[in-house]
């Protein structure tokens, strides 16, 4: 790469570049709350998804199950998301927001506008729609789930490093 496309930018570098800064300025807007971006994800999820087994969030958040457990259990201590027996399979809970979740939700919201709006004050609402259109259709292509973060796949994860070689 040549210094002129280093200072004009490529989109894929930009992208993560962009992505790696808006997440960073996320997690400590949330930090204020006391909650991560995994925490606020899933509340997320449980107010769409409500009463879905844990189970089924692990397979939806692509998380591995124990670190799903280590999140919720988190969030149920600080009462903002509940387990209930499942009525169907007496084997799975379901999981709910509590009314303080809802509320955190709704704090959480207002965090996000903010960052989204602060994030995207050189743009104007059309190019911020337009913005949203070319970054879903290359997000569609590259099949990832609507909604949900690809980061969770890497939560709980064994790095390669922590591989006993016998």
């Amino acid at each position: 790469m040549d210094r002129k496309e280093m200072e004009n930018g490529q989109p894929a570098f930009l992208l993560a570049q962009l992505g790696a800064h808006a997440a960073n300025q996320f997690t400590e807007r949330l930090a204020v709350l006391q909650l991560t971006p995994a925490d606020a994800g899933i509340l997320r999820l449980l107010r769409v998804a409500a009463a879905i087994s844990q189970q089924e969030l692990s397979e939806k958040l692509r998380i591995h199950p124990s670190r799903l457990v280590a999140i919720l259990d988190n969030l149920e201590r600080r009462q903002l998301v509940e387990r209930k027996p499942n009525p169907n399979d007496r084997r799975l809970y379901s999981l709910h927001l509590t009314r303080a979740g809802g509320e955190i939700l709704e704090r959480i919201g207002k965090v996000a506008r903010e960052h989204q709006d602060a994030l995207l004050s050189a743009l104007s609402a059309g190019d911020r729609k337009k913005l949203t259109e070319l970054l879903l259709q290359v997000a569609d292509q590259q099949k990832l789930t609507r909604g949900v973060h690809p980061g969770y796949q890497r939560l709980g994860k064994t790095k390669p490093s922590d591989l006993k070689h016998s």
